[in-house]
């Protein structure tokens, strides 16, 4: 029961040293600003600081985040040696723009990898490394488990051919990288 008393007693003793004694005149300054506020004298506000102006004189290079493209001249050119094979039969997804395909799925069965590739008609065709689709020659050369990574043979007009690589992914998109 004594003990009771002690831990009332040193608790009684820490809630009045919590008190402030600088508590009622903040208490006095704020009731005053609050009737008449003009009456703050508040210190000047500091100058800031000068800053130059930065230039930046590469905003006309290559970024160096891309992959360097060829000059004008060798893009024209291309090589006649990577001309597609015209006598082979077309495969059915190769009448259809690259763009109006749509990847649905990937599958992986007894360690092949497939892709699922929905045609503007609906129909869903299995694919596999090799397959052609898209009508600038599009040989599937990757397929993970979200994109279909694959090589376009396109005529520069100059008598030569190109070759871009090309992505169907998942989310609808039809990318190109060089």
């Amino acid at each position: 029961m004594m003990s009771r008393w002690i831990l009332v007693l040193a608790m009684v003793v820490l809630l009045v040293a919590c008190v402030d004694p600088e508590l009622e005149r903040l208490d006095r300054e704020l009731a005053t600003l609050r009737v008449d506020p003009r009456e703050v004298d508040l210190p000047a506000l500091p100058e800031l600081p000068s800053s130059a102006d930065a230039t930046y004189d590469h905003a006309d290079t290559r970024s160096p985040f891309l992959a360097r493209q060829p000059d004008a001249e060798e893009a024209l050119a291309g090589s006649s040696e990577l001309a597609p094979n015209l006598s082979r039969p077309k495969e059915p997804l190769e009448a259809y723009v690259l763009e109006s395909l749509e990847l649905v799925g990937t599958l992986v069965v007894g360690g092949r990898h497939s892709a699922l590739v929905r045609a503007p008609d609906g129909q869903v065709h299995r694919l596999a490394t090799g397959s052609y689709l898209g009508t600038d020659f599009g040989r599937i050369v990757d397929i993970d488990g979200d994109s279909v990574l694959l090589i376009e043979v396109i005529a520069t007009g100059q008598g030569g051919w190109v070759e871009r690589s090309r992505y169907l992914t998942l989310d609808g998109e039809s990318s190109r990288r060089n």
